[in-house]
């Protein structure tokens, strides 16, 4: 399927909301998107505050399982198991974990999330392209995600999830840009383990 490139600025930038009407009809739609993905699978490049950009392939099950597999060279892994998603650093033996509901990723991740207390619809320059903010309100620490979706009527729900802009809690930005998007094909729940470089260290 080919990638509607959403530049970083239409995605980031936050203007005036929009009517009630049309808040509520995007947030159906995104909910019905989420709901009908069990699985996903694409490429993705990735780009981070300072302007470096990597790439690689995720895999995606719902609920509460990601993997970002880098390319060749990038001795990071990212991996959701469900509950948790811990970011391994090959290179210096390093590991970190947080619960997933505690990221950004939180909201796409969990298909029975409610989106009308915690998202909104951000206006974008291109009308085939919909821009979904979401926060926890109550928890600004967990940090917020812009989704990005273009109408599309061969996806799910008619939408295509194009990539993401996430802000975490130490302000880091990091802009996600999706392409060949496959969706609810079988994917092993071994996708989502991992091999922890710690001397003794638990397994994921």
């Amino acid at each position: 399927m080919r990638s509607v490139f959403v530049p970083l600025a239409t995605i980031a930038l936050a203007l005036a909301p929009t009517q009630a009407g049309a808040q509520a009809d995007a947030l159906v739609a995104v909910s019905s998107h989420l709901k009908a993905v069990t699985t996903m699978t694409a490429n993705f490049s990735q780009t981070d505050r300072s302007g470096k950009t990597v790439t690689g392939a995720l895999s995606l099950k719902r609920p509460g399982k990601i993997r970002f597999q880098y390319q060749k060279g990038v001795p990071i892994l990212i991996v959701g198991n469900g509950k948790t998603l811990t970011f391994i650093d090959y290179s210096v033996r390093q590991v970190q974990s947080w619960p997933i509901g505690n990221t950004p990723l939180g909201v796409l991740l969990n298909p029975n999330k409610d989106l009308r207390g915690i998202a909104k619809l951000m206006p974008s320059a291109n009308p085939k392209i919909t821009l979904v903010e979401a926060r926890d309100k109550k928890h600004p620490e967990y940090g917020v995600i812009t989704l990005a979706f273009s109408k599309n009527d061969s996806a799910p729900a008619g939408l295509m999830l194009e990539g993401w802009v996430s802000i975490d809690s130490q302000n880091n930005r990091t802009t996600v840009r999706l392409a060949n998007q496959r969706f609810n094909g079988p994917i092993s729940d071994k996708t989502f383990l991992w091999s922890d470089p710690r001397p003794k260290g638990p397994r994921g």
